[in-house]
């Protein structure tokens, strides 16, 4: 099913975000925490892509393997990253070929050891250019990614939501954020995304800090604003991994429970392919709202 169908049932939608397994250990990790997200009947799930195309044949597998063996709604991510078009054209041809009718469609990451994105021969320098490419030669639903608090390389917010309309105006058809911390962010950038004329439905991204060592990577990763009251707490029990992993699950439930109160169309958690923090967060909202 295209994701964007769902929508037109399901108002508040709720997804988890994978990345392939990398060895056989992780495998089996991976396939016991599948199967505790499945029991919450998720809207759609997605499944990463590493830098560079570095796990393309596992991330085709696998989305492949959640949509026609688990029966999940599945989005495949593709990248900009190494991609010429002739390369793109026949990726997207195999992913029709496996029934897959959803992408996340991205510039990427430089490759490890390359400081700036680099475009390939006769390929695409911005996301929107592959969003418009997937858009008229394909049928896919399209999904792009957004920064609550600004792209890393964007000079301003406003900067960087210009560009952002061109991935929409592009064929985009729904967008999903970055990971944040400060819902007061998400809600400015709705504003700042309709005043700019984009008006497709924007998920935001969440991922619950189960580790003290997670805050700099987090911020460092996508330059979200983490509260200064979290991050004194998280830092008085930094040496408690039980303490740290319970701030941070109780600051989630409370950040989903505002997002959802005040409108957000839904949640995307960023699973990092473990379940217990999504799962516990799921739960204690289904209970208090129905979800």
């Amino acid at each position: 099913m295209k994701i964007s169908d769902l929508f037109r049932k399901q108002q508040t939608t709720f997804s988890f975000e994978f990345f392939p397994p990398r060895d056989e250990i992780s495998a089996v990790d991976f396939g016991i925490n599948v199967g505790q997200l499945m029991k919450l009947n998720p809207s759609f799930v997605t499944v990463t892509y590493g830098a560079g195309g570095s796990t393309q044949e596992r991330t085709f597998a696998l989305v492949d393997y959640l949509q026609n063996k688990i029966g999940l709604t599945c989005m495949a991510h593709y990248t900009c990253v190494n991609a010429t078009r002739k390369r793109v054209e026949e990726d997207l041809t195999h992913l029709v070929n496996l029934g897959i009718e959803n992408l996340m469609l991205l510039r990427g990451d430089p490759p490890e050891g390359q400081e700036l994105f680099i475009a390939p021969e006769n390929g695409f320098h911005y996301a929107s250019e592959l969003m418009a490419y997937a858009h008229e030669k394909f049928n896919f639903c399209k999904s792009g990614a957004c920064y609550v608090d600004k792209h890393p390389e964007a000079p301003t917010l406003e900067e960087d939501i210009r560009h952002l309309k061109k991935k929409t105006d592009a064929g985009a058809d729904f967008l999903i954020t970055q990971l944040f911390f400060e819902n007061k962010n998400y809600f400015r950038f709705i504003d700042l995304a309709g005043k700019a004329g984009i008006h497709c439905r924007i998920i935001p991204g969440i991922i619950p800090i189960t580790s003290y060592r997670q805050i700099e990577r987090f911020t460092k990763m996508s330059g979200a604003e983490i509260p200064a009251s979290l991050v004194q707490k998280l830092e008085h029990y930094k040496n408690d991994a039980d303490a740290i992993y319970h701030i941070g699950l109780e600051f989630s439930i409370n950040q989903c429970r505002e997002l959802l109160a005040n409108g957000a169309p839904g949640l995307h958690f960023y699973t990092l392919n473990k379940s217990r923090a999504a799962v516990e967060i799921f739960e204690k909202l289904s209970k208090e709202i129905g979800i």
